[in-house]
C-alpha cells in the first residue's frame, strides 16, 4: 500500500512539472540573431509563443540592445519608460505573462529605419488551468499545434502508466 501511495504521489509530481520542461528556447531571428533589415514579424509568424518559453537576442555588443516597450512605444519606435535597455548580446527574456510583448533596439534608427522590433503574443504555458487570450483579429491561426498534440500524447501516456502500474500495485 505505501508503494503505490509513494508511486502517486511521484506520478502527480511528474504531471505538474511537465509544463515547465516543455519551454521552448527561440532565438529570435534564428542565424540572422538580431541585426538590422532582418523581418522580425516574419520570423515570429506561425510561431507559438507560451508562458515559460525564452526570447534569446543575439547581437554583437556595443552595437545593438534589447528594451522590452508598450505598444505604443513600440508604434513610434522610442523608449520613453526610461527601461534599462538589455546590452550582452546574448541576452534571454523569460516570457513570464500571456499577452502582447514588444521589442526594440534603442539605438538610433535602428529600430524605425531598419526593422529591430519584434512584436509577438505569448499564450498560457501548456496544461495552465488560464484561458489563453483570443485570437488577434486579423490574424491567422494554426489549424493544428504540434507541440500541443504532443502534450496530450504525453499526458495520456503518464495516464495510462499511472492506471497500468496502480493495477499491478493493488
Amino acid at each position: 500500500m505505501a508503494s503505490s501511495n509513494i508511486f502517486f504521489i511521484i506520478a502527480i509530481v511528474t504531471v505538474f512539472e511537465i509544463p515547465s520542461s516543455l519551454a521552448t528556447e527561440f532565438v529570435v531571428g534564428d542565424e540572422k540573431g538580431w541585426s538590422l533589415d532582418f523581418d522580425y514579424q516574419a520570423w515570429a509568424a506561425g510561431k507559438e509563443f507560451r508562458v515559460g518559453d525564452k526570447l534569446v537576442f543575439r547581437y554583437t555588443p556595443g552595437v545593438h540592445n534589447v528594451v522590452s516597450v508598450s505598444g505604443v512605444e513600440f508604434q513610434r519606435c522610442e523608449a520613453v519608460n526610461n527601461t534599462d535597455p538589455l546590452t550582452t548580446g546574448n541576452d534571454v527574456i523569460t516570457l513570464l505573462t500571456p499577452g502582447r510583448k514588444w521589442y526594440i533596439c534603442s539605438v538610433p534608427r535602428h529600430c524605425a529605419a531598419r526593422n529591430m522590433k519584434l512584436n509577438i503574443t505569448v499564450l498560457s504555458e501548456v496544461g495552465s488551468p488560464f484561458a489563453a487570450p483570443g485570437p488577434i483579429p486579423g490574424s491567422q491561426t494554426p489549424s493544428s499545434s504540434t507541440r500541443g498534440s504532443a502534450v496530450f500524447s504525453f499526458y495520456g501516456w503518464i495516464a495510462f502508466m499511472v492506471s497500468f502500474v496502480g493495477v499491478l500495485l493493488v
